[in-house]
């Protein structure tokens, strides 16, 4: 009995010391992570430099992050109008990512967290995936829109028309 009131104790616990969930103004978590393009990623390196956006999705080659990843690929000119690097993160092993990538035409970085320490830490893990949410990162590092309605298929013209509400810069590519 007393080894089912400690179990309980320490579950009731650990319920309460998981971290609270990101909202805007908070600074967003660093990472480091590798990314289908062959590169690592380290957050903190945009720092000061440009905006940055990270597009969470539950898993590469199913239907809607399929749709997602087509939607960032096909229609990337509008996002890339902005002085901003984005990204699509999963928590799939880095050879999955690679392949979706391929296979859905990416031309920019899906970011692979198979620790899942990142998505734990942005508050997106949920039964072992990702949930679809999109952060919004502003050049301080500082989270300044949480998107946590994605429509996969108006994905990337959702990310453009955001940037342009939340005063990102134009590039200057």
């Amino acid at each position: 009995m007393k080894n089912l009131a400690f179990l309980c104790c320490f579950a009731l616990a650990a319920v309460g010391a998981q971290a609270a969930e990101l909202k805007v103004g908070d600074p967003a978590p660093d990472f480091t992570l590798q990314a289908s393009d062959g590169k690592t990623y380290t957050l903190s390196d945009f720092r000061g430099k440009q905006a940055v956006v990270i597009a969470w999705f539950p898993r590469a080659f199913t239907s809607g992050c399929t749709v997602e990843c087509k939607s960032l690929a096909e229609n990337g000119h509008l996002i890339r109008k902005y002085d901003v690097s984005y990204f699509m993160a999963s928590v799939d092993p880095l050879s999955k990512n690679i392949g979706f990538a391929e296979s859905t035409g990416a031309d920019f970085p899906l970011l692979s967290d198979p620790g899942k320490e990142v998505a734990s830490a942005y508050g997106v893990l949920s039964m072992g995936m990702a949930m679809r949410e999109t952060f919004y990162i502003d050049v301080n590092g500082t989270i300044v829109q949480i998107d946590r309605a994605v429509n996969p298929a108006t994905s990337a013209q959702d990310i453009a028309a955001n940037l342009g509400q939340l005063g990102v810069a134009l590039s200057a590519r």
